[in-house]
């Protein structure tokens, strides 16, 4: 049973900031530590940092000849089956790094001299260099170390969705870069039928089809060396009627068959090809349509009844709250993630009603950062059930939360406002005091927003976003 089911959430996968695991069952996704490292949001970066804390220790270790301390090292590298991702069969069990397998990945590192000899520098290049590690591996290896990361998601998603957790839970096994070692503490954790649970942000999870020694071999090695065969004029160029040479995948291939061994040897002689990898290689979300097979059409004109039938009010307050962060997850996903509820700043002394971490690679999220100079790190939003209009006090309270290094913009939204063009000015003139960025959003707004969207387009939210931010921004 879905995990959605279970809680009560009555939310699609859509809605939702994490994946809707099935807690009978592994669902065939992994983590990616490289998907990781080209994200730019907070929580993304601050796991990517734990990541190469511990590979950094480990390569260390490795190339000042410390092998029991090296080796030590993935003593705690169990099976996770907490995330319910992965390739069991059954019941989730994990098919990652156990006891042998950590003793074989071990073995394979040293025998490879991968490390030794700087060939692997991240810990994502083991999956294309080190015999009997896969996806799997590298997934469930990646889980245990950044588990002091998920266990925070988890409870910042329990807390936006009402979720009670368990006091006084062990974490098992997490590495810390403050003690640069495996700690384990006692700590708040989803429990369900006895089973520790972490969710985990959908947006850090994929297939695994980029970065691949598949890919790696046949995209980038086989090109390189078919455009070196051709240069050096061997036998194996061939000629058109027209007289112009060339050289077939296929006889590259046969001449230089696949293997770790050789893609071991082969980058050792052109490490500026696995560079080429690297940089030209782009993971990209999975769309919530591929996670479900359930569109966002449907899902959408359900929102848009379950919010006209909301009231006004301080007794709605909480159900048009909720509604309002799925929204904004169908809306904004994958440029804004990992929403919080009712973070505290200034000691405690004011609230937000809710932060998204701005993930945006492109997009008007990330213009607003590098083209307006506008501090974004995180995206703010206000949620206002009110019978009566917005007025300068909202105004003046959510631009009193901005500052540079959490952000300074930020969405209010309420259900009606009744003159929007002098709402509008009145925003402009907080931007032009310099106090920030504020971008109102009626009622009207959403079902507009959510009546256009598509699987895995936002044309529409894009334009009118940035149409909407004109307005503000420009006199």
């Amino acid at each position: 049973m879905k995990i959605n089911q279970i809680l009560g959430l009555n939310k699609s996968q859509a809605e939702l900031d994490f994946v809707d695991i099935d807690i009978g069952q592994d669902l065939p996704l992994f983590i990616d530590p490289f998907f990781l490292s080209i994200k730019r949001d907070n929580w993304s970066v601050e796991a990517t940092l734990t990541i190469k804390s511990f590979f950094d220790r480990l390569v260390n270790l490795i190339r000042n000849n410390n092998e029991p301390e090296a080796k030590a090292l993935f003593a705690h590298l169990s099976e996770p089956n907490s995330t319910c991702l992965g390739m069991s069969m059954g019941d989730p069990r994990g098919r990652g790094v156990g006891d042998t397998d950590a003793v074989k990945i071990y073995e394979s590192l040293l025998k490879s001299r991968a490390i030794q000899t700087g060939l692997i520098r991240d810990i994502e290049d083991n999956i294309l260099f080190v015999d009997n590690f896969g996806k799997d591996k590298l997934s469930d290896m990646t889980t245990n170390i950044i588990t002091k990361h998920l266990i925070q998601y988890t409870q910042n998603q329990c807390n936006l969705h009402n979720i009670p957790l368990r006091k006084g839970v062990t974490s098992g096994y997490f590495w810390s870069r403050a003690d640069n070692a495996w700690i384990s503490e006692y700590t708040e954790m989803l429990v369900i039928n006895n089973k520790k649970i972490l969710l985990v942000p959908k947006g850090i999870v994929s297939f695994s089809k980029s970065y691949t020694p598949t890919k790696y071999y046949e995209q980038f090695v086989l090109d390189y060396l078919q455009n070196e065969h051709l240069t050096l004029g061997s036998a194996l160029v061939q000629k058109r009627k027209d007289g112009t040479p060339y050289v077939t995948k296929k006889s590259v291939e046969e001449e230089n068959p696949f293997s770790k061994t050789f893609l071991r040897k082969f980058t050792q002689d052109h490490p500026e090809v696995l560079q080429q990898f690297k940089e030209e290689t782009d993971v990209n979300s999975i769309p919530d349509s591929d996670l479900t097979g359930v569109s966002l059409r449907s899902i959408s004109s359900s929102l848009i009844a379950r919010l006209q039938s909301i009231p006004s009010g301080s007794e709605s307050a909480s159900d048009f709250h909720n509604i309002i962060i799925g929204i904004l997850e169908i809306l904004f996903y994958p440029q804004l993630i990992n929403p919080v509820k009712e973070r505290e700043i200034h000691d405690g002394r004011k609230r937000i009603d809710l932060t998204f971490d701005n993930a945006s690679k492109r997009g008007i999220f990330q213009r607003l950062s590098h083209n307006m100079n506008i501090p974004c790190p995180y995206i703010f939003i206000e949620c206002k059930n009110y019978t009566r209009d917005v007025a300068n006090p909202e105004l003046d309270q959510l631009s009193g939360r901005f500052s540079t290094n959490r952000g300074k913009v930020g969405f209010l939204v309420c259900r009606n406002i009744d003159n929007m063009d002098v709402f509008l000015s009145r925003c402009r003139d907080t931007f032009s005091d310099g106090r920030g960025l504020i971008i109102p959003l009626v009622d009207q707004d959403l079902v507009k927003l959510l009546q256009n969207v598509n699987d895995g387009e936002n044309e529409y939210t894009e334009q009118f976003l940035s149409d909407r931010i004109r307005e503000v921004t420009i006199n």
